[in-house]
């Protein structure tokens, strides 16, 4: 699948105008870094990782889906698929086991993208099983940073907090995505859309 098809599909989808104006920003910037590097000129360090702020139901899982696929054509990844985990797919109950949870996942995402959902639920009081979690995931991330990436989703107002609970989370998730809530219009569209189908 060509990045022009790729970017059909995602306009394609009812509303999130703000998510595909950010999405080819994302694109535009990325392709100029790979003409930079095919001219051997320096490219402008940054992180590739993202954060998808919004409201479940809002298209963040179809999104993620397809930035694997971009990512992938852009050839930022080499195999373009999407991993989709939650805490219960990261955090166990026994001390020790929560990094090999983690380390695990990683694994099967290399060469992909990791979405994880609701990620500020990994920081939870009373237990540090999340905070070994994110530990284990920030050196993951910096270990396989040529070929991994993540991208981590909630609501806003917890997202932040996530953030802010490791500073090295906000060095390396400092891309921003804004899901809004489909107005009614839109909805009824997506219905008439999935009955066609």
């Amino acid at each position: 699948m060509n990045l022009d098809s790729i970017l059909s599909e995602l306009n394609s989808l009812n509303g999130l105008d703000a998510v595909k104006a950010d999405v080819l920003q994302l694109v535009n910037f990325l392709q100029v870094q790979n003409l930079r590097e095919s001219k051997g000129l320096k490219s402008v360090p940054i992180s590739r990782h993202l954060v998808f702020f919004g409201n479940p139901g809002t298209g963040k899982t179809t999104v993620a889906r397809l930035l694997a696929k971009i990512y992938k054509n852009l050839g930022i990844i080499s195999k373009g698929h999407l991993i989709e985990t939650d805490r219960s797919g990261l955090v166990a109950g026994y001390v020790g086991q929560t990094a090999l949870k983690v380390k695990e996942i990683v694994s099967n995402a290399l060469g992909g993208v990791l979405f994880i959902d609701e990620a500020y639920a990994l920081l939870r009081e009373r237990e540090d099983y999340g905070q070994e979690a994110i530990d284990t995931l920030i050196k993951l991330i910096e270990d396989h940073r040529d070929d991994l990436i993540v991208i981590v989703a909630g609501y806003t107002e917890p997202m932040q907090k996530f953030l802010s609970s490791n500073p090295g989370l906000r060095s390396r998730f400092n891309k921003y995505f804004l899901f809004d809530d489909f107005l009614p219009n839109q909805l009824t569209e997506i219905f008439y859309s999935f009955c066609s189908q």
